[in-house]
C-alpha cells in the first residue's frame, strides 16, 4: 500500500499519464520499452538475434517519446502492469530503487556476473544503490560537444579549426563569447561584436539555447562550463545529500552564462519557445542560431538537418570550449537497462538485459551509429560509422572519455521531487524574473529533502 501511495506521488509530479500501453510480458513474451525511437531499429535487430539464439523466448518493443515514457512507466507501475525490462535514466533508477520496483540483477542468474570492467570506465558503478547491488545493465554513454553550421562560420570569415581551441571564462568570456558574437547577427545585419548592434532585434543568434536546464543539471546547457571551473552539484556522486547550489562559484559562471542572453547572442527563453522549447537542433536547421552545445545521443538529429529547400546542412562538431583551469569538461551519463520486480519471468528477463549489455548486441547499436554503446568495442563501431557515413568526426564527443575530462551526472534520490523544485527556479533565473543568487534558497529547499525528521 505504502508503495502504491508513493508511486500516485511520483506521477504527479511527472506529466499527466496516457495510459499504460503494456505489461509484463508472460508465456514467453518479453515486454521491453524505450524512448528513443532512433534507437528502436537497432534494438529490433539485437531482438531478432536474442530470439534465435532463445527458441520459445519473443521480444516486444514498445517505443514512447519522452515526454510520455516516465509518465507511462509510473503509471504501469501503479496499475501493477509494468514492462519486464526498460531503458532506465540515471536521473530516474535511485526514486525507483528506494520504491523498490526494481530487482537487483546480481540477484538473477544470468546478469549476475556482469563485470564493472567490460565497459567505460566508470559507467557501471553509477547504477549500484546504496546496498551495492547493481540495478542497470550499461548500454551507452554521451558527453557534450558543440554542433555548428559550417556555412554560417564561412560566412563570418571563421575557420573552424579555430573552435578546437576556443576558451571561456566568467568574466569577458573569452575567444568563445567573442565567436559567438561575432556570428550573431541583428535585423540590420549588424554582428554581435559590431557597433550599432540591435540586441532586442536578433535574426540569428550565435549560440542556440536547450532551455535553462533545471530539469536535468544544466547538462546540454551550462554543464561544460561549470565544470570546468570544479564545480559539482552534490557533496558526493552518487548518493549525494547535500547541494552546492549556494556556491559562489557557479553563481559567477552562471551570471555570466545566462548573461549571453541579456546580450543577445544566445536564445533568449522566449525566443525558443519557453516551456514548449525549440530545440537546439531546430534553432540551427531554422538558421536562428549557428551552433549550440547538446548531447551525442543528437548525432543523429544533427546530421539530417536540411534547409527550406531540402538541401542538407553542412554540419560539423567541436570540442566544449577550454575553461579558466586550462581544461575542457563535460557531463558522462549513460542508459541502462532495468528489470522490473512486476516481471512474471525474471529470468528470462534476465537473458534479456544480458544480451542487451553484450558484446554481440552493443557491436550491432554501434553499427547503426546512433549512440556511442557502453562497451569499447560498440562505441569504436559507432565511431568508425559516424567517419565512413557521415564525414563526421567525432572525437569532440569522445575525447572527453580518453583525456579523463568528464563528470558524471548527479545520481540521488527523490530525483522527482528535485526536478520539480529546481526547473521553475532555474527557468525564473533564465527569464530574468529572479536573480542567480535565488539559487540559494532552492539549495536549502533541496537539501531539506534529505533532512531525517525525528
Amino acid at each position: 500500500m505504502l508503495r502504491r501511495i508513493l508511486l500516485s506521488a511520483l506521477l504527479l509530479t511527472t506529466t499527466a499519464a496516457c495510459g499504460t500501453g503494456g505489461s509484463g510480458g508472460a508465456n514467453g513474451t518479453i515486454e521491453y520499452w524505450l524512448w528513443d525511437s532512433a534507437q528502436q531499429p537497432g534494438y529490433q535487430k539485437c531482438a531478432d538475434a536474442f530470439e534465435k539464439q532463445n527458441p520459445g523466448l519473443r521480444i516486444n518493443i514498445s517505443q514512447y517519446n519522452w515526454d510520455d515514457y516516465w509518465s507511462k512507466l509510473t503509471a504501469s507501475f501503479i496499475a501493477g502492469t509494468a514492462p519486464d525490462v526498460f531503458t532506465d535514466h540515471l536521473t530516474k533508477f535511485p526514486q525507483f530503487v528506494d520504491l523498490e520496483v526494481l530487482r537487483p540483477l546480481d540477484d538473477l542468474g544470468p546478469t549476475s556476473d556482469i563485470k564493472d570492467s567490460d565497459y567505460q570506465a566508470g559507467l557501471a558503478e553509477l547504477w549500484k544503490g546504496k546496498d551495492g547491488k547493481r540495478y542497470g545493465a550499461p548500454k551507452d554513454w554521451d558527453t557534450i560537444a558543440m554542433f555548428y553550421n559550417a556555412d554560417a562560420l564561412k560566412e563570418a570569415g571563421i575557420d573552424p579549426e579555430t573552435l578546437d581551441e576556443l576558451t571561456w571564462n566568467p568574466h569577458d568570456g573569452g575567444t568563445f563569447e567573442k565567436t559567438i558574437a561575432h556570428l550573431t547577427i541583428d535585423a540590420n545585419g549588424k554582428r554581435g561584436d559590431e557597433p550599432g548592434f540591435d540586441k532586442t532585434k536578433v535574426k540569428r543568434y550565435g549560440l542556440a539555447a536547450n532551455g535553462a536546464g533545471g530539469d536535468n543539471w544544466g547538462q546540454t546547457q551550462w554543464s561544460a562550463f561549470t565544470g570546468s571551473v570544479g564545480w559539482q552539484p552534490t557533496d558526493k556522486n552518487p548518493w549525494g545529500t547535500r547541494f552546492n547550489l549556494d556556491d559562489p562559484v557557479l553563481h559567477e559562471t552562471l551570471e555570466w552564462y545566462f548573461g549571453l542572453a541579456k546580450k543577445g547572442y544566445m536564445a533568449s527563453y522566449e525566443a525558443i519557445g519557453g516551456t514548449n522549447a525549440i530545440t537546439a537542433d531546430k534553432q540551427i536547421q531554422a538558421g536562428i542560431a549557428a551552433m549550440g552545445l547538446d548531447g551525442s545521443w543528437t548525432i543523429s538529429s544533427f546530421t539530417k538537418l536540411t534547409d527550406a529547400d531540402g538541401k542538407k546542412l553542412n554540419i560539423g562538431v567541436a570540442p566544449t570550449p577550454i575553461g579558466p583551469k586550462g581544461k575542457r569538461a563535460s557531463m558522462f551519463n549513460g542508459l541502462a537497462d532495468s528489470i522490473t520486480t512486476f516481471s512474471e519471468q525474471p529470468e528470462n528477463a534476465a537473458k534479456w538485459v544480458k544480451f542487451l549489455s553484450s558484446e554481440e548486441c552493443q557491436n550491432i547499436i554501434g553499427q547503426s551509429g546512433v549512440v556511442f554503446p557502453a562497451r569499447p568495442s560498440g562505441t569504436e563501431l559507432a565511431i568508425e560509422y559516424n567517419k565512413k557515413e557521415r564525414g563526421l568526426d567525432v572525437s569532440a564527443f569522445t575525447d572527453h572519455v580518453k583525456n579523463g575530462t568528464t563528470f558524471p551526472l548527479p545520481v540521488t534520490s527523490n530525483a522527482a521531487d528535485i526536478s520539480a523544485l529546481s526547473k521553475p527556479a532555474f527557468d525564473a533565473v533564465y527569464i530574468g524574473d529572479e536573480p542567480v543568487s535565488s539559487l540559494s534558497k532552492l539549495n536549502d529547499q533541496l537539501n531539506e529533502l534529505f533532512e531525517v525528521v525525528g
